[in-house]
């Protein structure tokens, strides 16, 4: 029997087994339900995926989190499934006393059945410690092929998730709250991750669904749950984070009891579970909130928080009594993948802040703006972080915020001054700069006046919606007379992966001769306000460069190699070619590198063994370096899942 072996890489994992290549199938799970649980708590999820034989283990990134394999399901093929119905049939007749293995009655008479999600109907009868080892056994061996045949779907709607794996994750009470990352180990391979949240308020779940039967046309209610009435709305209180799963056709509801004056944040969690669907429009599960009183009268109702699918709602209580909140997609489709957190409570929520960033190791006064943020501090990144996008929250000493985006640079900062609305109102500025400013409100233009000269290029860069922001951005540049050299409204940034609508402009443009210039920014749409925030960079072009490797995991045959592919996130002109490597390979593994040519946005870079077997994961990290003017610039390749959007649409998801 070929022996295989697992390496983990910085959110990458590759296999070595001596198999053939038709029999390395990629490890995918397509959800996780529940998508988290609360500080303290330990509880049961399940995964469903494909290529997932032989799980051996799933890890959560971050500290305090563990998980414990406790059961998979396999595909069974018919033949399988009819020696099972045999095998059950002899085990339930009484006339007809099966006798089971030495081996096996060991295995059953002590097996972990998954312990179930959701509220049970009943208790679960203990086991007789009084009867015979090998009776407990056949038990067990009966009750678990009968949970095989509960869980197997034939014809399922989506093949990918027929697989399931079972497991116990266990949150410690000082755990951080927030995203974090859980894959799924098999003895063949590590699978891609996927968001769990660890939460900071008490739990339920939801009974999970079975596989969904794949529709057909004119009997779609063949295909749709058959739930119980009494599953249909469930009590909670309040604050409490809700986990479901939407089927088609299928709300799901919530009733509570609320008081006056309470000032309650309901939060979704869907699309920021399972970012992209690749079989569906819009290409993700699109939740609607419906809030009502007692007597079924709308009072609040939300499809989105601004150009973020996921909705929010803030609900002041006008008065004591009996609320309900419903939760289906907008479009009634539904299935297992169709995973929900609900958060509800009077929690501190950031709907921006102001500025967007500050300049690295100086000091910034940001404003918080949102509910419930009496006697909270945003945590900014320390003194010594570097340039980049990190994430903030504000925190009251209890619960702790969403998080929001907050970026760093090194060139000066400035902040824009009203009035600067047309160009003899213009604000002055310096290059390099970075502006820190507001569309104010609907219709406003902010100008900005630079000095410039023949020949000289220049690059005007708008970050605001990939900082959160709802501005969907216009730039110009203009002559002293009025005359429009450049513009831009949408620019494609690769690098940013949860991001279906680039709303950020940018441009580099030559100065056709020595004079002033006007950068002029506003809001596509109109619309304007004090979250209308953005950060303005106006320089001289800085080329440069990023990295995506893609898989975030691969396999490997023992003796042999594998080839990954790098993509470059080219900056401000930059086209030269990149040599790729892999930093400080350990023994036993080699790679000759690659180059990313001139112009060129991928490669596929191969990395060797001589290895059949080792004991511990190993790391890898791939590097690129360029000549970027007269220095050299080293970057490390962020590991990335490559995604469909949509049956057209591809994105770069990065892994931790």
């Amino acid at each position: 029997m070929s022996k295989v072996i697992k390496l983990s890489i910085l959110g990458l994992a590759i296999l070595l087994a001596g198999v053939s290549s038709a029999w390395a199938q990629n490890q995918y799970i397509g959800y996780v339900y529940p998508a988290g649980g609360q500080q303290g708590t330990t509880f049961p999820i399940r995964l469903g995926g494909q290529g997932l034989l032989y799980a051996s283990g799933l890890v959560v990134t971050g500290e305090g989190v563990s998980v414990r394999l406790v059961d998979y399901f396999r595909v069974m093929n018919n033949q399988e499934l009819s020696l099972l119905r045999q095998q059950l049939r002899e085990l339930q007749n009484k006339k007809v006393k099966a006798k089971l293995s030495e081996a096996m009655i060991a295995k059953m008479a002590w097996w972990e059945f998954p312990a179930p999600i959701g509220p049970q109907n009943g208790s679960q009868a203990a086991a007789d410690s009084s009867l015979p080892e090998e009776e407990v056994a056949k038990r067990n061996l009966i009750k678990r092929i009968q949970m095989i045949f509960a869980e197997d779907e034939r014809t399922p709607a989506v093949r990918s998730h027929r697989e399931l794996v079972f497991a116990e994750v266990t949150i410690d009470p000082d755990a951080k709250p927030g995203r974090r990352e859980i894959r799924v180990i098999t003895k063949r391979g590590i699978s891609n991750p996927l968001p769990f949240y660890v939460g900071q308020v008490p739990e339920v779940a939801r009974k999970p669904m079975k596989t969904a039967r794949k529709p057909v046309l004119g009997k779609e209610y063949l295909a749709q749950r058959k739930r119980p009435p009494e599953e249909e709305e469930l009590r909670i209180n309040v604050p409490c984070t809700m986990n479901g799963q939407i089927a088609s056709g299928e709300i799901n509801r919530y009733r509570f009891h609320a008081l006056k004056g309470q000032r309650l944040v309901i939060s979704v969690k869907a699309r920021a579970l399972i970012p992209y669907v690749a079989d569906a429009v819009p290409g993700w599960f699109q939740p609607v909130l419906k809030l009502t009183d007692a007597n079924g009268n709308e009072l609040a109702y939300d499809d989105d928080f601004r150009f973020n699918p996921d909705p929010v709602i803030y609900f002041e209580v006008p008065e004591d009594g009996e609320y309900v909140l419903s939760i289906t997609d907008a479009l009634f489709r539904g299935r297992e993948s169709f995973v929900y957190r609900i958060t509800i409570g009077e929690l501190p929520f950031v709907t921006s802040i102001f500025p967007l960033g500050g300049r690295v190791g100086q000091p910034v006064k940001v404003e918080v703006n949102g509910w419930n943020l009496e006697k909270t501090k945003l945590a900014l990144p320390p003194k010594d972080a570097s340039p980049g996008i990190h994430m903030v929250a504000a925190t009251n000493g209890k619960f702790v915020s969403n998080y929001v985006p907050f970026a760093l640079d090194t060139l000066p900062e400035a902040f824009d001054k009203e009035a600067n609305d047309k160009p003899s109102q213009a604000q002055k500025v310096k290059l390099p700069v970075i502006v820190n400013g507001r569309v104010d409100r609907p219709g406003d233009w902010d100008v900005f006046e630079v000095d410039g000269h023949a020949g000289e290029t220049i690059v005007v860069e708008v970050h605001a919606r990939r900082l959160g922001s709802p501005l969907d951005s216009f730039v110009k540049v203009t002559t002293a007379d009025h005359k429009v050299i450049a513009l831009n409204d949408d620019h494609h940034d690769a690098g940013s992966g949860m991001n279906t609508h680039h709303a950020d402009s940018y441009l580099m443009v030559k100065l056709p001769a020595n004079g002033k210039y006007y950068v002029h920014l506003g809001d596509t749409t109109q619309h304007g306000g004090k979250d209308y925030a953005y950060r303005l960079r106006i320089s001289h072009p800085r080329p440069d460069f990023a990295l995506r490797v893609v898989p975030s995991r691969a396999i490997m045959r023992s003796k042999n190699a594998v080839a990954l592919t790098v993509f470059a996130l080219r900056k401000d002109g930059y086209t030269g070619p990149i040599k790729l490597a892999f930093k400080d390979l350990p023994e036993g593994f080699q790679s000759t590198g690659a180059t990313l040519g001139a112009n060129k946005s991928t490669a596929r870079i191969v990395i060797k063994t001589t290895l059949t077997e080792t004991e511990q994961p190993v790391k890898f990290t791939v590097i690129g370096t360029a000549k970027i003017g007269n220095q050299e610039v080293v970057h490390e390749a962020v590991p990335a899942e490559d995604r469909m959007q949509a049956f057209l649409w591809r994105h770069l998801l990065p892994a931790e």
